[in-house]
């Protein structure tokens, strides 16, 4: 009974949701689109002709997105652990990108070093705040370490973090790899939702 009453719950959610409803008539697989839409606005990380590595991709809205803005002169490379629907302008690889193996794929598929490396990724809840926080920004270190191997001087690191006790130990790993970092909460992140995105720029 209890499962059913949260599933009709997030379902009621569902469709009270205005960026659910903009994503199915704007053709985004999922309402994420528009939070790195929103960080693009005011970062200005996505332009035609970069390269972009989008880690932890499914269902694929914002190598969606990212694919719309590089434009055929650019390439994105989508890495998740599902396999998804095909996206125009995007090389696709299935697996962990921790894996030593499948960064060493990803390697292979850059044509020239990432202009920008983001990451939506988080894990599967347990729904204990703390725990949830401290695996996801194992996730986003893991992520950005990797982004210093394959970014350009100039280039750009993007990434979801949850506020939680591993949060300043990730924004001052940022600032160590990084010139600029910026921690911001797009309007379209739900009111509930303790995600922020970090966004770092410049090589140290």
């Amino acid at each position: 009974m209890k499962k059913n009453k949260i599933s009709k719950n997030w379902l009621n959610r569902q469709k009270r949701d205005i960026f659910v409803r903009k994503s199915k008539i704007e053709g985004f697989r999922a309402r994420s689109a528009y939070k790195l839409i929103e960080i693009n606005e005011k970062f200005k990380i996505l332009k035609g002709g970069m390269i972009v590595v989008d880690i932890g991709a499914a269902p694929g809205s914002w190598s969606q997105y990212a694919s719309r803005i590089v434009k055929n002169s650019g390439h994105v490379i989508s890495i998740d652990l599902k396999k998804m629907d095909e996206i125009k302008n995007t090389t696709q690889i299935s697996g962990d990108f921790t894996e030593p193996d499948i960064q060493k794929i990803i390697k292979t598929n850059l044509v020239k070093e990432a202009d920008l490396v983001m990451s939506d990724m988080a894990i599967n809840t347990t729904g204990i705040k703390n725990i949830d926080s401290i695996q996801t920004g194992e996730l986003c270190k893991e992520a950005m370490i990797f982004s210093k191997e394959i970014i350009n001087k100039n280039g750009s690191f993007v990434s979801k973090i949850f506020m939680g006790s591993s949060f300043n130990e990730i924004v001052a790993l940022g600032k160590k790899l990084f010139r600029e970092v910026r921690v911001f909460k797009p309007q379209s992140s739900r009111k509930d939702s303790k995600e922020s995105f970090i966004i770092c720029k410049k090589i140290r």
